[in-house]
This record gives C-alpha cells, structure tokens and sequence, in this order.
C-alpha cells in the first residue's frame, strides 16, 4: 500500500492540493478600439420570444407512449377542427406522434413573408423525433398575439438506436431544429424613423466606457448631441438634417471606434485549476515564500513460512518505509509589476503549480498587495 499526499508552505499558511488539471493565463495585449456597434444595443432593437404548443407525426414508433394523456387529447382535438369527431379513450397508439414545444426568436423589424428558424423539443416521453413532420403551430409572443406559424420536416442531428443489450446514441434526438419552418404572419409596431432621440445601452456599464463613447460621437456629428446619464447609457438627439433618415445616422454611430475600459480583476475557478487575469492586474511589491512538502509512506509485508510438515506457523512482518522531501525555496522578492506580463514572468520564477497559484493570490489579496478585484467562479 503506498500512500502519497503533498502540503505546500505560503506565509506560514498551509494548502492541500490534489490532482493538478490545467491553468489558463490570458495575457492581455494592450486595448484596440472597438466598434461602438460590438459593445453596446440600440434600445428598442431586439429579437421577440415566441413559443408555441404542436405535434410531431410521421414518427417510426419512437413517439410518446399511452402515459402521455395530453397527446391523445390533442390528437382528438386536432382531429375534430378536421372534421372527424372520435373521443379521445378509442385512440390507442400515439407512438408515431409527439407532443412538442416550439420555440424562436422574432427578429427586430421582420416583416409578413419572411422566414425564421425553430426549435422543437419533446414534451413527452418520446424517444426520438427523427424523420417526423411538425404540423401547423401557432407561435406567439408575450403580449399572447400570435406572430408566426410553423411547419415542415424536423432535423435532429442526431440518432438513437437500441437492441435487446445495449442502445447507441449521439447527440439529443428528442430536439430538432426546421429551418426557415415558421412564416412571419404579424409585424412587431415601430416608430424607429421617427425617433427624436436614440439610446445606446453599454454591454458593460463602466464610466469611462459610456464616456469614451459619448465624446467619440461628439467629435463625429461636430456637436454635443450625445450625453450620458449613467455609466450604461447614453443618449443622443437626433440631428436635424437625419430627422426621419434614421438608418445613415446608425451606420455612422455603429461604425465609431473606442476603447472600452475594464476593471482589473483576477477569476479563479478552484473546480478546474484556472486562473484568468486583466490586462490591468497590478501587484504591490511583496516577498514570497513558496516551498513544497512531500511525504510518502509505503508499505509492505515480509512473509516467513513455516517448512513443511512442521508444526510452525506463518509469520507475517509489517515493513514500513517512510520518505520526505522539502523544497528549498528561498524567500523571492517580487518587487510591484508595471504589466501582466511581468506579473506572470514573476510568478513562473517561483515554479508554481495551477493550484499554488490560486492559493498564492488568495494570500497576496489577503496582505492588501494585490491591486485587483479577486472573483472565483
């Protein structure tokens, strides 16, 4: 039996550490400006969710089993708005029909005739929605309109096949997917061109940011068109000359370039090893220790067997041997670092594992040297 288990010495603090996965350092390279349009939304221009209940046929046995009470009744129910009436209890099998939910997302300004992709999920027990046909469902929206209609063959992407001692399966083949299936039927209103006033909401509220941006549009439209009220806003008056031409105001708004600011911070995720840090990451000056304590502890037996015919008895002697080994790390100075690079540069000197590494900025935040917001995810 051998057992192995290690401690790691940090400023008179003591961490045990396991199995070591793997560690993600993000080396920042000084910040590009960025287009306005990829770090904020224009209010008012979003997608609409829209969901709505159908069936799924034409499926080959792999649909929802007698459990499933609602499909029967929908079954029933969609087949009386056809003209045939039957109750529900005289439908026995439903295996080549499922009951589904249908999901998509209504684009900002779509238009009557314009088409849309949908999500269809099993709702029941059914096994496999592969090769069916999703029949006419009504999409609507929260407001309890509906918006669009879908139908058409499903695509799962996937398979399942099963025998009497194993079954096979890739991907999900309870969800598929109808490109292009649902048929825009109602606009969403809007007055977009006749807009006085825009708003940018910032993906990242910062105030420097929102600053940035409302100088960057300043300085293009030659005016003080555009304020921010708060670090996630701002605001702009539409010019005059672009009163009802909105759309060339946008494309000259989208296309600006700034650069965003960021916090500094560091992320650690314990669970996977990985540490992420900021371009802006700072380091006061600090003295490190970093030193390793390995104990292994192996044992054996020394078995002693008596000779034949003789009236000894087995003899067995527990052998223990025991090692360890101490790192030699002297005290490092790491003197306060101007860039993550040298932060990083700094630390690798020391020779520290993923998990030391995360320990080691716990402890540096703890003695008020590290200039950066600590998160573990």
């Amino acid at each position: 039996m051998q057992i192995s288990f290690s401690l790691f010495k940090f400023s008179g603090i003591y961490s045990g550490f396991g199995l070591i996965l793997s560690v993600l350092i993000f080396l920042a390279v000084p910040a590009h400006a960025i287009r306005i349009k990829d770090v904020s939304d224009i209010k008012g221009v979003r997608e609409n969710q829209l969901v709505g209940y159908g069936l799924v046929v034409g499926l080959d046995g792999t649909g929802d089993s007698k459990k499933a009470q609602f499909t029967i009744l929908s079954m029933a129910s969609m087949l009386e708005k056809m003209g045939i009436t039957i109750d529900s209890k005289f439908i026995k099998n439903v295996d080549n029909v499922a009951a589904v939910m249908i999901t998509a997302d209504l684009p900002a300004f779509a238009r009557i005739g314009s088409r849309i992709d949908v999500l269809v999920s099993s709702l029941g027990d059914a096994e496999n929605l592969q090769g069916g046909t999703l029949l006419l469902t009504p999409l609507r929206a929260a407001d309890g309109n509906i918006y669009a209609v879908a139908q058409g063959p499903l695509s799962t992407g996937g398979f399942s096949a099963e025998g009497a001692g194993g079954k096979v399966q890739k991907n999900f083949p309870t969800v598929g997917r109808v490109v292009g299936g649902a048929l825009i039927e109602r606009e969403v209103p809007s007055n977009f061109s006749e807009k006085e006033t825009l708003t940018l909401t910032l993906h990242n509220p910062d105030f420097t940011t929102a600053s940035r941006v409302t100088e960057a549009i300043n300085s293009a439209l030659n005016s003080h068109f555009a304020q921010a009220p708060d670090p996630g806003t701002i605001r702009i008056k539409v010019p005059e000359k672009y009163v009802g031409n909105i759309v060339p105001l946008v494309t000259l708004i989208e296309g600006l370039e700034v650069t965003p600011d960021t916090f500094a911070k560091v992320l650690i995720n314990e669970r996977t090893g990985t540490v992420v840090m900021g371009s802006d990451v700072r380091i006061s000056t600090i003295a490190i220790a970093h030193g390793n304590l390995s104990i292994q502890i192996k044992e054996s037996a020394d078995v002693s067997q008596p000779l034949p015919f003789s009236d000894g008895e087995t003899v067995v002697t527990p052998d223990t041997n025991i090692s360890i080994e101490e790192g030699n790390n002297r005290l490092v100075l790491m003197e306060s670092g101007v860039s993550i690079g040298e932060v990083v540069k700094a630390l690798n000197a020391l020779g520290v594992s993923p998990r030391d590494l995360i320990a080691i900025f716990q402890a540096i935040k703890a003695a008020g040297a590290l200039q950066a917001k600590l998160e573990i995810i």
